[in-house]
């Protein structure tokens, strides 16, 4: 177990996002996503009879029931009691929808027998999908587009890095394909993260990824980027401990993805796998988890000892819709909410590179936000937009 640390920043208040409001983006996770999601994980691999019922018993609770704690034997059991201390025996839709959500994805590893003592411990019931997507022409792209990444420039990276955060899965089920239709940036302070970047050279760089997969590609070209031109001297790559919200980066995802680049066509592609192996073994790049990542919390409430790794970065990078919702609040701010006014306790300077796919934002200046509430987009959550938010800690 551990415990949120102590800080003393101040932090406005919003209303917290719930999914007991029918219609709504949260709602519509709950009665639409996962029961699609579901049915992918019970085809993707032959789970037996007990798994598959555990499978189904999940999807109607969550939709249809109440909040029921982790089984007493759960290793973890006693730190989610501690969580949803207050939340067990009430419906799912009256909880956080971050907090339900966090959970959910517990439970079906749970219900899966990721955590048995069972054949299925520790398979991970999103490999087949983030295999498929490893694997597939998509990423052929990618790295054929590496063979000019001498003449690459920085922008086109964080660029990349950026708009990769579309392949996931979880948002394609009910999203359809992702990238269609006109993209938009909606805040890029791009040019405000290179500088801080230049201004401290060679420092310690975090970057907490977020999809495994055709994300998590450019996440290491990026990083094989900082370390080439000396902007970092090292870098942490931070990955969940554990599968969590389907197409989530793992160690698994990260020396698969690795592996493609040292495997890959172009000669470039190669080079930048054959340098990120090298980086990892001389500790110029650290992969790290920590239990942190799949808790149902924000980041102003991590442990001291997660806070003290970040405190030491030049630089942490945030990679992802998740990431966002956890670094600012999932919760209903005014989108011209200042970014650094609910982002400023994070420990270092932050930069967030998030498309949105779900309701939270801030950083918004007013015109932009009436121009999109005025148009018939959900503009919120339908994937084509996307923001570069940087907080610089003094």
């Amino acid at each position: 177990m551990f415990t949120p640390r102590e800080v003393e920043c101040h932090v406005p208040t919003a209303p917290v996002i719930r999914s007991n409001v029918p219609g709504s983006f949260a709602w519509s996770v709950f009665h639409e996503r996962h029961p699609e999601l579901v049915q992918r994980v019970l085809r993707a691999l032959p789970y037996g009879p007990g798994e598959r019922a555990r499978v189904e018993q999940l999807l109607a609770e969550s939709t249809s029931g109440v909040l029921e704690p982790l089984p007493e034997s759960a290793q973890d059991g006693a730190q989610w009691l501690a969580w949803g201390e207050g939340l067990w025996g009430r419906p799912w839709g009256e909880a956080p929808f971050l907090w339900a959500e966090s959970y959910f994805y517990r439970r079906l590893l749970e219900a899966t027998g990721y955590f048995g003592a069972g054949a299925w411990r520790g398979v991970d019931p999103f490999a087949p999908f983030k295999a498929a997507e490893l694997g597939g022409a998509s990423v052929d792209e990618e790295l054929a587009a590496l063979a000019d990444l001498d003449g690459l420039q920085a922008e086109v990276l964080v660029a990349s890095a950026l708009w990769g955060n579309r392949a996931d899965l979880s948002f394609q089920i009910t999203a359809g394909v992702a990238g269609a239709g006109a993209s938009e940036l909606l805040v890029d302070e791009g040019a405000l993260l290179w500088a801080e970047l230049k201004h401290r050279p060679g420092g310690l760089v975090c970057l907490v990824a977020d999809n495994a997969g055709r994300e998590l590609l450019p996440d290491l070209v990026l990083i094989d980027f900082l370390l080439r031109q000396g902007l970092a001297g090292r870098v942490v790559l931070y990955v969940k401990p554990q599968p969590y919200f389907v197409s989530d980066a793992t160690m698994d995802d990260v020396l698969a993805t690795v592996e493609r680049l040292r495997n890959a066509q172009p000669d470039a592609a190669r080079e930048v796998g054959r340098r990120l192996w090298q980086a990892m073994r001389g500790g110029e790049l650290d992969v790290r988890t920590h239990a942190f990542f799949c808790a149902p919390l924000p980041y102003r409430e991590m442990p001291a000892d997660l806070a003290a790794e970040f405190g030491a970065a030049v630089m942490t990078v945030m990679k992802g819709d998740l990431n966002y919702r956890r670094l600012v609040g999932d919760q209903l701010w005014p989108p011209t909410t200042a970014f650094g006014e609910v982002a400023g306790c994070f420990p270092s300077s932050v930069a967030a590179l998030r498309t949105l796919k779900s309701d939270v934002i801030v950083g918004m200046d007013e015109a932009t936000v009436s121009r999109l509430d005025g148009s018939d987009e959900a503009w919120r959550t339908s994937g084509r937009h996307a923001v570069v938010q940087v907080s610089v800690r003094t």
